[in-house]
C-alpha cells in the first residue's frame, strides 16, 4: 500500500475513494472500507482512503487536547492489511477550513480521476459542511461519479463510534474497546531506560516511551501481547505512578514485564496489544507483598493469553 501526505504525489485514472478521520478504523469503518476495496477490485480501480490529520475537532477548537486511538502509521498498518490500495493523510487545517465542498472536490478530482465517493452517514465535507450527499451526488452527476452512503453499525448499546472506543480505555475496558475496534487497542514506542528497579527484584520491565498524543488506558495491571524484534509475547503491564515507589509520582508510567523473556530491548520498537484489565494500581506495604501480586499478575495473564 502507497502511504502518503500530498495529494500532489498523485496521480489516479480510476478511483474508489472514502474520506474522515477514521480514528481507530473501528467496525463501522471496516465495514466501509471493505467495500470499497471489494468494489475497486471488481471495478479495476485504485482503493484510497483519504484520512484527516489532525483531528478537525482540534483545528476548531471544539477540544484542545485531542488524543487519538491511532496516528497515520498506526492507521497505515491496519488499513494495508485490509487490502487499501493508497492512503492519503490529509493535512487538516485553516486553509481546508475555508474550501467550498466543490473546490475540495475539484481538487481530488484533477489528480483522482474519481468515480466513487463511498460516505458515511454524518459524513460531510467542506465550508460549513455544505458537502453532505446530497450536495456530493449533484457534484458526481456533472463530473462523473456516483456516491453511496453507509449507515451506521450499532451493538446492544448503541452507535459503534471512536468517541464511545475513547470512553471505554478512559474507563480501562479494554476488552470493550477491543469488541468495539475488532481488535486489540495498541501502543507503540521505544523502549528506554528506567530506574532498573524491576531488574534488581527479578521482574525485569520494558518502560515505554510512547507519543503525547496517544490515549492511555486507565491506571492499573493488564494482560497484553508484547511485539518486538517481530516476535509476539505474553506480557504484563502496569500503567500508573508506581505507587509502593514513587508515591509522589504524577505522570504515569508504562512498563511491561515480557513472560519468560530476557533479551536487551533498549532502543527497540515495542508494541502493545491491550488484552484484559488484571486489576487496580495500588501501594503495597513491602516489596514482599508486590512480588506476591506479581506472581499472580502472571498467573492471571498466562490464563488470559495463553
Amino acid at each position: 500500500m502507497l502511504h502518503t501526505y500530498s495529494l500532489n504525489d498523485l496521480s489516479l485514472e480510476r478511483t474508489w475513494l472514502t474520506i474522515g478521520v477514521f480514528d481507530g478504523i473501528h467496525c463501522g469503518h471496516q465495514e466501509m472500507i471493505r467495500a470499497l476495496v471489494r468494489e475497486a477490485k471488481e471495478n479495476d480501480a485504485t482503493s484510497l482512503v483519504i484520512s484527516f490529520y489532525p483531528h478537525p475537532a482540534a483545528v476548531l477548537g471544539k477540544r484542545r487536547d485531542v488524543k487519538y486511538l491511532t496516528l497515520p502509521e498506526e492507521k497505515a498498518e491496519i488499513l494495508a492489511k485490509m487490502g487499501v490500495g493508497v492512503l492519503l493523510t490529509h493535512p487538516f487545517d485553516t486553509e481546508i477550513t475555508d474550501l467550498s465542498a466543490e473546490t475540495f472536490i475539484s481538487n481530488l478530482q484533477a489528480k483522482l480521476k474519481l468515480k466513487k465517493l463511498l460516505m458515511g452517514y454524518d459524513f460531510a465535507l467542506g465550508k460549513n459542511r455544505q458537502g453532505d450527499a446530497k450536495y456530493l451526488s449533484k457534484l458526481g452527476e456533472r463530473d462523473g461519479y456516483t456516491v453511496q452512503t453507509f449507515s451506521p453499525i450499532s451493538d446492544e448499546i448503541g452507535i459503534i463510534s471512536s468517541s464511545r472506543v475513547r470512553d471505554a480505555l478512559v474507563d480501562g475496558k479494554v476488552r470493550d474497546a477491543h469488541q468495539l475496534l475488532g481488535h486489540p487497542y495498541t501502543l507503540t514506542g521505544s523502549v528506554i531506560r528506567g530506574d532498573g528497579r524491576g531488574r534488581k527484584i527479578n521482574i525485569p520491565t520494558a518502560n515505554l516511551e510512547f507519543p503525547d498524543e496517544k490515549i492511555v488506558p486507565l491506571n492499573g495491571v493488564y494482560a497484553c501481547w508484547a511485539s518486538v524484534q517481530g516476535e509476539k509475547y505474553p506480557a504484563v503491564t502496569n500503567i500508573g505512578i508506581r505507587p509502593t515507589f514513587t508515591p509522589d509520582k504524577e505522570r504515569a508510567n508504562i512498563e511491561t514485564h515480557i513472560l519468560d523473556f530476557e533479551k536487551d530491548i533498549y532502543g527497540e520498537k515495542l508494541k502493545l496489544e491491550f488484552i484484559s484489565r488484571l486489576r487496580d494500581e495500588k501501594k503495597f506495604a513491602s516489596v514482599d507483598e508486590l512480588l506476591s501480586q506479581i506472581s499472580l499478575d502472571i498467573k492471571k495473564a498466562q490464563e488470559t493469553l495463553i
